[in-house]
């Protein structure tokens, strides 16, 4: 672990954060095709992506919070690494949407390392991969140690903001959260339905629209988006009364 954050933190790129540069480092050094670094809670994912290596990681790691379904959610609730190497045996009966998304983005392999302090659920790092296949031994001791790497950067960003601003890789993150809470609330009034359902609702929307969950909240916030029938969406982007 030690010899990784000595890599992620020399020389790199001012415009890299560190959880982005850690992705890098963990795509180079293992066989797998894309790196994501997501945020969770004690309920799932927070919706909230710290770094991915590409856009199709990214995606899937979305998908996976509007879902409430997938590898990441299996392993930050169950604190252990779920490890499929071999998604088309495995992944449409264990996450029906979600592996079937997973086969069409061409992804056949994921691993899932949670991130956890103590009782307190951080995160999870999720490797992708384009073939089928196992880590060997010393590959998932490699993965363990870019997890247990990916904990103590999300401590020390929490409380070093550092010159650079690297806080602002968590600061922006707990911004969109708090969106898709202020979000679920609008639609909580508007349907006069409960929070937890309110949030199915925006996350089957999300999933039904192709847009991700931060996506959607927005436009609820800004009014651009309503779930009341009888207030449409407006594209003039007029005001309305919420129910």
């Amino acid at each position: 672990m030690s010899e990784i954050l000595s890599r992620v933190t020399a020389g790199r790129a001012s415009d890299t954060s560190l959880p982005a540069r850690l992705c890098a480092e963990c795509l180079s050094a293992l066989p797998v095709s894309g790196v994501a670094l997501a945020l969770m809670t004690d309920d799932g994912p927070s919706g909230v992506v710290l770094a991915a290596t590409d856009a199709r990681a990214r995606q899937l790691e979305e998908l996976q919070f509007a879902l409430d379904e997938g590898p990441c959610v299996e392993a930050s609730r169950g604190d252990h690494p779920v490890l499929h190497p071999e998604l088309t045996a495995t992944g449409s009966v264990r996450w029906p949407r979600y592996g079937a998304a997973a086969f069409d983005a061409g992804v056949y392999a994921i691993f899932a390392f949670p991130l956890r302090v103590g009782a307190v659920r951080i995160g999870v790092l999720d490797l992708y991969r384009d073939t089928p296949g196992q880590l060997t031994a010393a590959e998932l001791a490699d993965g363990l140690a870019f997890a247990d790497a990916a904990i103590v950067l999300l401590l020390y960003l929490q409380d070093h903001p550092g010159p650079d601003g690297e806080r602002a890789a968590l600061t922006g993150p707990i911004d969109s959260r708090a969106e898709v809470h202020q979000a679920t609330g609008m639609i909580t009034i508007q349907l006069g339905i409960s929070l937890p359902e309110a949030l199915l609702r925006l996350r089957a929307h999300a999933y039904d629209s192709g847009q991700t969950v931060t996506e959607v909240a927005a436009d609820v916030v800004a009014r651009r988006l309503h779930f009341d029938d009888s207030e449409p969406p407006s594209e003039s982007g007029g005001s309305t009364t919420d129910q």
